[in-house]
């Protein structure tokens, strides 16, 4: 299974180790949930795990954008697709997801959530949050 994680789901995962977020980070160590990731991804995750809300030292900084870097599998700037997110600081995932052809788009944002009927229709992409029944069923599935 192919997903892109949304920088809120990382930060659930690799900063408040949200247990929401645990059948995920699961998949992901086992192997059965591989992580796409780009240049684009990768440099807002650096920006925002820098953000001083989150209190992060140099050491702290230096081992989550080191665990991101250890899971994600990192693939070349996505052109733009035909879906558009009004939140242009989110168009970089979905079109990562959409020329990846990845299975999920998982996201806790509204912009992008707003697109899940017409990406799952125009590209057979999942845009869900990291609680969702079919998310979670998929990820048992493929855990056992």
């Amino acid at each position: 299974m192919n997903a892109v994680l949304d920088t809120n789901v990382w930060l659930d995962w690799l900063v408040f180790a949200d247990a929401s977020v645990a059948p995920i980070a699961r998949g992901i160590e086992r192997g059965t949930l591989i992580v796409l990731g780009s240049d684009e991804t990768r440099n807002e995750w650096l920006d925002v795990i820098a953000r001083p809300q989150f209190g992060l030292d140099a050491r702290a900084l230096d081992e989550v954008a080191s665990a991101y870097d250890r899971w994600v599998v990192r693939r070349a700037r996505a052109p733009a697709c035909a879906l558009l997110c009004r939140d242009r600081d989110d168009q970089k995932f979905l079109d990562l997801a959409v020329a990846e052809r990845a299975g999920w788009l998982v996201t806790r944002d509204k912009a992008l959530l707003a697109l899940a009927r017409r990406a799952a229709r125009a590209h057979a992409l999942a845009i869900v949050r990291p609680d969702a029944v079919p998310l979670q069923a998929a990820l048992a599935a493929a855990n056992l």
